[in-house]
């Protein structure tokens, strides 16, 4: 296993991310354990956890399963979400902050949380109260960093800027999705967190399943989110993305690869990525994800990846910009 820092945290953390929002719902306590045990086994001491997740059931299975190693590990959780009926049970107010990270830490069985996301932007409350509310956090040692998950490139920055201007604990992390077929953040999110220094744990590597290898135009499994989730049909409803996923797929089997470990080492490689977010049903289902670190992604495999699928148009519509290329292996 490689280790990366966290940011400017000084933090190391493997190079993949265990996301656990399967503890507690599609896999039980039992399978979640044997996940969590195989992550271990394979190095990996960063798990990336959310209030909302199976209803709350996937802090606290995580805390019950790093009990025993919680100083060997860095986990995460998120707040925003609704978690109760009421029109203050979610949002990144000060009230609801407050409360959350509280019902986090006693589900999670920790004094503290190592990394605390606002899971999305807010527009109801201002930056500066949000802002002011994780740093209190962070000062009273209950959260060690913060972080932003489905934030744009300007709310990161804007919240950096507010951050120096009253010295409060900054976002040392954020959270984008990024995949070969949504590649919005290598327009802004990702230049922007190697700018500044801010770690990236890029969420769906696989495409909600589409990079598995059980998709093509005309190929479709009998169940997975894509076929089950309404949320998933639409993110990746396009017809030319199962294009893509085909193509990818016929690339993977000419490199004797699994398309899973392929399309996890392809957003791995990304200069701006310090780990993909992984994650499984069960035990067998990871370990092709676990692989995605044996794969050898040099230049050539990387740009062979990438020509699959149309790159993001450049932020500033300067055609020349896009020979900026942030591949970890690039000289």
């Amino acid at each position: 296993m490689n280790y990366q820092l966290l940011g400017k945290t000084g933090v190391q953390v493997s190079s993949l991310c265990f996301g656990t929002m399967s503890f507690g719902d599609i896999a039980d306590e039992q399978e979640s354990q044997k996940m969590f045990n195989q992550c271990r086994d394979a190095g990996i001491n960063f798990f990336d956890c959310a209030d909302v997740y199976a209803g709350g059931r996937s802090e606290e299975i995580l805390g019950r399963l790093m009990a025993d190693c919680r100083d060997q590990v860095v986990i995460t959780s998120k707040v925003y979400f609704n978690t109760g009926k009421g029109p203050n049970d979610r949002g990144a107010s000060r009230y609801h902050i407050r409360r959350a990270v509280e019902a986090s830490l006693r589900r999670l069985n920790t004094d503290y949380i190592d990394l605390y996301f606002v899971h999305r932007f807010d527009e109801l409350t201002p930056l500066e109260e949000t802002l002011s509310a994780l740093n209190d956090l962070v000062r009273q040692g209950k959260v060690l960093y913060i972080g932003a998950s489905n934030f744009a490139a300007w709310q990161v920055a804007k919240a950096l800027g507010i951050s120096q201007q009253h010295a409060w604990a900054r976002f040392e992390c954020i959270q984008p999705m990024y995949n070969l077929v949504k590649r919005q953040a290598e327009v802004e999110i990702l230049p922007m967190a190697i700018s500044e220094q801010v770690g990236v744990i890029s969420y769906s590597p696989l495409g909600g399943g589409l990079l598995t290898g059980k998709y093509g135009k005309s190929k479709r499994p009998d169940s997975g989110r894509l076929m089950e989730n309404a949320m998933y049909q639409v993110r990746y409803g396009a017809t030319a993305v199962y294009d893509i996923a085909e193509r990818f797929t016929a690339l993977a089997e000419q490199e004797n690869v699994h398309p899973v470990s392929l399309a996890i080492a392809w957003v791995a490689a990304h200069e701006g990525v310090t780990a993909p977010i992984i994650g499984a049903r069960n035990t067998t289902q990871l370990q092709p994800a676990l692989d995605a670190l044996d794969i050898d992604m040099n230049t050539d495999l990387y740009e062979r990846i990438s020509a699959l699928s149309p790159a993001p148009a450049v932020a500033t519509d300067r055609n020349e910009e896009t020979e900026g290329v942030f591949y970890k292996g690039k000289k």
